[in-house]
């Protein structure tokens, strides 16, 4: 039986991405580690799993540029034959003030939310719906995005986007191979920006029912779940630590 393939896009840096990786990597996957411009940072990243026993490969695209996506997707069928996870982790979270907000922030926005998360799974869509074992997608919302917060109106506004296109893919695909899945994952504080003030780093805190920052790992827990639950498609996922449910969070 040929090894299983994940690809997990904007992996790269050590991020939640690359976590993501590391927990497949764990379970016998073979690692197709992406990224757009920090080609350092994805080689040092392979290379890191590899001295640990994981097999991973780097490999670049714009994911916003379908030319470039569909490239990455022929070298992914050349080199494999196959391909069964996809998680879309590359995005963008910029804070701007709603007067300054421009256009330009918003066509941003959606080409490294949205473009990036569509034409990957669209590729690995057509892959595993010509597969026998078919496959599964796992794409990357936001636990706010029913309770946007204030400066980030062109992140919500195409991270919103994401839950609809998880059930419109789910939809797709499975009606053409019920074996592949795709589901979504909405995190909430799992990995704060480290210049993020003391004071909003302990706000997002107290404003989740657990009292805790979360980590990547809990991202990762999340995904190995839906990788393995072959009953579940189309949902969306909160993995927030209580924080969209409780009226009195921030």
């Amino acid at each position: 039986m040929p090894q299983k393939v994940a690809l997990i896009t904007g992996s790269g840096k050590q991020r939640i991405g690359w976590h993501v990786a590391h927990a497949l990597g764990l379970i016998g996957y073979h690692l197709c580690i992406h990224y757009r411009t920090s080609a350092m940072e994805a080689k040092q990243s392979a290379e890191l799993l590899n001295n640990a026993g994981i097999e991973a490969t780097i490999f670049q695209a714009d994911l916003a540029l379908e030319s470039d996506v569909e490239r990455m997707f022929h070298d992914i069928k050349a080199k494999f034959g196959h391909l069964d996870v996809l998680v879309n982790c590359a995005s963008i979270w910029e804070r701007k003030d709603f007067l300054e907000l421009s256009s330009n922030d918003v066509t941003r926005h959606f080409e490294a939310n949205v473009l990036a998360t569509f034409l990957p799974s669209r590729f690995a869509g057509l892959m595993m719906i010509a597969q026998a074992e078919g496959g599964n997608i796992i794409t990357i919302g936001d636990w706010a995005q029913d309770r946007p917060y204030l400066g980030y109106s062109a992140y919500f506004a195409t991270k919103g986007a994401i839950p609809t296109l998880t059930r419109s893919l789910a939809v797709e695909l499975g009606s053409r191979n019920p074996k592949v899945r795709v589901n979504c994952i909405l995190p909430g504080p799992v990995m704060l920006p480290l210049d993020l003030p003391l004071q909003e780093r302990q706000e997002a805190i107290n404003a989740t029912l657990v009292r805790s920052e979360g980590s990547p790992k809990d991202i990762s827990r999340a995904v190995l779940f839906l990788v393995q639950s072959e009953f579940v498609t189309g949902i969306e996922l909160p993995v927030d630590g209580g924080r969209t449910i409780w009226a009195n969070g921030s």
